[in-house]
Order: C-alpha cells, then sequence, then structure tokens
C-alpha cells in the first residue's frame, strides 16, 4: 500500500513544530518511514509513525514505555533513537537517517553474499543483540528488513518496538480486538523462532537468535530455509520441519559455519546456542573462514605459516645477522 497524500498531509502538519516532512521512504506493516529535517538540531532523520489504528489499539503509554527502553541501548551496531512521542493520535520515533541500504535491499541485488561478508555481518548483529539481551531487551523482529548496511557496517534497527506490539497481546493484557483486527504479526513469519510461530508467551532472547539463524542462512543459500512454500506454510514449517542443510544449497560453505547456522535454526530453544555471546565466541573461534581460506572454506597450506615457523624463522634470521657483525 503506498502512502496518500492526504495522510503525508496529516503526519507533516502533526509533526510540523519539530520537524519537516520531505518524502516517504517506506512503508511496513506497522509503520510508514519519512525522511525528515529535524528543524532544531538541522540534520536529517528518519521517522516511523505507526499506521493509526495500531496507535489507537496500543495506547501511547505503552509504545512510550517501551520505546523509552530500547532508547537506553547505546551500542555500535544498535541504531540509536533521537526521539518518540505522540501527535494528533499519531505515535512515532525518531532515528538517524542512515546512507547506504537495507540487508534486504542487498539480497535483493545479490542473492548470495560473500561468505566473509556474512560472517562478518553475523558478528555484528550478534553483537548488537549481546548488548540488548544483556539489558532486558529482545529484539522479536529482527529480518534484513531491520538490519541497515552503512561504511562496511551493520547496524540493527527497529529495538523495542515488537515488543510494544507484543505487549497488547500477551495473556494477561486486556483483550485487544481492534489490534488482532489490523493483522499486524508479531515478527514477520519467515524469520520466527517456532515457540513466537505458536505464540509461547515464554519466548524468550533465544527467539531473536533463531532469526539471527534464518538471516544468515539466507544471506549464503540467497534463499530463506523454507522457500517456495506458501505464507501460511512457512508459518507451519518452523515449529515442524527442519530446514534443508546449508550444504546442499552452498557447498562451499566451510562446516563449521554450516554448522553454526544449523544450531541456531534449532526448533527447540534449548537446543540452539544460548546466547549472542556465544555466537560471538564461536564466530571468532570456529566458524570464521580464516586467510587464505579457498571457495569451498578449506585453507591452503601455502597461505598459512604457523607461529612456531614464524619463530624459527626469526631465530635464523638473529643467527645470520649475529654471523655478519663478526
Amino acid at each position: 500500500m503506498t502512502e496518500t497524500p492526504a495522510a503525508f498531509e496529516r503526519v507533516s502538519g502533526a509533526l510540523s513544530r519539530a520537524y519537516r516532512l520531505e518524502r516517504a521512504l517506506g512503508r511496513g506493516g506497522m509503520a510508514t518511514v519519512y525522511l525528515a529535517d529535524d528543524l532544531k538540531h538541522h540534520r536529517p532523520v528518519a521517522i516511523k509513525v505507526l499506521h493509526p489504528e495500531l496507535a489507537a489499539a496500543l495506547g501511547h503509554e505503552r509504545f512510550l514505555r517501551e520505546v523509552e527502553i530500547a532508547a537506553r541501548l547505546q551500542h555500535p551496531h544498535i541504531l540509536p533513537l533521537f526521539d518518540s512521542g505522540e501527535a494528533d493520535g499519531l505515535l512515532y520515533y525518531t532515528m538517524p537517517y542512515v546512507e547506504g541500504e537495507s540487508l534486504r535491499a542487498r539480497l535483493a541485488r545479490d542473492h548470495k553474499l560473500p561468505i566473509a561478508d556474512v560472517t562478518r555481518i553475523m558478528r555484528e548483529m550478534a553483537d548488537a543483540l549481546a548488548e540488548a539481551h544483556a539489558r532486558g531487551v529482545v529484539h522479536r523482529d529482527i529480518k534484513p528488513d531491520n538490519v541497515l548496511l552503512s561504511g562496511g557496517h551493520a547496524v540493527v534497527a527497529d529495538f523495542g518496538i515488537a515488543k510494544a506490539v507484543a505487549a497488547a497481546t500477551e495473556t494477561g493484557a486486556p483483550p485487544n480486538d481492534t489490534l488482532t483486527a489490523t493483522g499486524v504479526a508479531i515478527g514477520s513469519p519467515p524469520y520466527m523462532a517456532p515457540e513466537q510461530a505458536v505464540g509461547d508467551v515464554t519466548t524468550d532472547h533465544r527467539a531473536d537468535l533463531y532469526a539471527l539463524g534464518v538471516v544468515a542462512y539466507e544471506a549464503l543459500a540467497g534463499e530463506r530455509p523454507f522457500a517456495g512454500l506458501s505464507s501460511q506454510a512457512v508459518f507451519a514449517a518452523h515449529p515442524t520441519e527442519t530446514p534443508p542443510p546449508l550444504a546442499t544449497r552452498r557447498p562451499d560453505v566451510p562446516p563449521a559455519l554450516a554448522s553454526l547456522v544449523a544450531r541456531l535454526l534449532a526448533r527447540r530453544p534449548e537446543d540452539r546456542v544460548q546466547s549472542a555471546a556465544e555466537v560471538l565466541r564461536l564466530l571468532d573461534t570456529e566458524a570464521t573462514p580464516a586467510a587464505g581460506a579457498t571457495a569451498d572454506g578449506r585453507v591452503s597450506r601455502r597461505s598459512v605459516i604457523r607461529p612456531a615457523a614464524l619463530g624459527l624463522i626469526a631465530a635464523l634470521a638473529l643467527l645470520e645477522w649475529l654471523s655478519s657483525q663478526a
């Protein structure tokens, strides 16, 4: 659905005291994103405005509370929040305008990414998740659309927003027929962990790790684990099926990296890697292709000089120098 002139005018008027809207950048299931000029600080910003029906269902207090929690996150790979608020019944939050593209845009263009690029993106996403999870913030909507690529690095956006929506539908919250009627999914079905897909109220940070596994699988294989199925079938597949091994779709993925992705995609949370910090450790110690790796992930013997060999070379060089000085 495209942005209508009337909707643009309403948002522009509601935010006119602080921002001058330039154009709509995109529209998703929960919000429309606008490029705007921050009139006070004279800088370009991206403003996400929740769809009116969703804003009415959530209520501004719950929304602003969750955004306030997310705004406390400070990390190089987390897109910060500048501001949030309510204006003319619209709920919005403001972020830096990032020059570059989303991971979704790059995948649409390149399909499969180089293995080194995927491991770097995974590491930076896991680093962001480790910081958020340590502070009790679970994203719940990790997907390529929420990963921005700028200056050669990945930045994760939209922490806290899916949590605000989930808070309106979880057990114990007042019934909210309006929210259900909007058709907004808490998360994106192709990236949902099995427990998230079935509405398990105990869903925790490990759902983000499952989604990280789906993103990595897609970037390596050029397609998602259950590509080709209908939306309903994908929704059902996550809790009941095991994705095809990465090796069947891209044989050159190093076995350790393929194994890590498979562990992230385990159906049961307890069978996954248990923390983003552990993902980082595994990427650094086991799953990152070594310098000089061949296309299939094997390391050329000629490209690696072991530390012991380096020590012997240095010792021989020193002896040769001492001999020349005699």
